[in-house]
């Protein structure tokens, strides 16, 4: 059990990487753009890859109507997000401490994966909605009105994971660092709360 709680403290304090590096990053490349445009995703705001990223997206999205970036005060994601991070990973390193003296068992290491899990899958959830509504929501008086060969307006809703073409730019969106990091951290509970269970069997078995 010693082992499993010590990848139980591990895994959650690899989310500590949330605070320096990004959770996600969407790049946009087209022929006019030898560098590609970027945005950085941390968890609590927008950064441009580069200096004038944020600048060039908003000019450009500002031609078909979307909505300038938000900044961090303009989103109240960007300050829950860290707080809730930052009670995850204390949670999960008392559990790692408490299993590691025998004071809880596994189960408490499944449960707080299960309850990062769906967290991960609530923050996804909103972030998909955010990014229909940035794309979707487009002003009316827009300088271009674009439209799809049935007539209707053209959206521009990036993709939550993967890539897409839109007009003559190729968007991707993809984890960054932060997100592999929490990725990994989540792997190491999962694998904690096996390696807990198997020694709960094997006692089992020699009682």
């Amino acid at each position: 059990m010693k082992k499993a709680s010590l990848l139980m403290i591990i895994g959650p304090l690899l989310l500590l990487g949330l605070y320096v590096f990004p959770l996600w990053n969407i790049v946009l490349g087209a022929p006019q753009y030898p560098d590609p445009l970027g945005m950085n995703i941390h968890i609590n705001g927008l950064q441009g890859v580069n200096e004038f990223d944020i600048q060039n997206i908003d000019g450009l999205n500002h031609y078909i109507g979307m909505h300038t970036l938000p900044k961090a005060e303009e989103m109240w994601e960007f300050s829950a997000f860290p707080v809730v991070i930052g009670i995850m990973i204390a949670l999960g390193v008392l559990v790692g401490i408490l299993g590691y003296f025998n004071k809880v068992s596994y189960k408490w290491f499944v449960g707080w994966f299960l309850l990062m899990s769906v967290l991960g899958i609530l923050g996804m959830y909103d972030f998909n909605l955010w990014l229909i509504d940035y794309g979707t929501n487009l002003d009316p008086n827009a300088i271009m009105k674009l439209t799809n060969p049935d007539g209707t307006p053209m959206t521009y809703k990036p993709p939550l994971l993967g890539h897409v073409k839109m007009l003559n730019f190729d968007v991707t969106s993809m984890p960054a660092a932060g997100g592999w990091l929490m990725f990994v951290g989540m792997m190491l509970t999962l694998i904690a709360s096996f390696m807990g269970w198997k020694n709960s069997q094997n006692l089992k078995s020699l009682s």
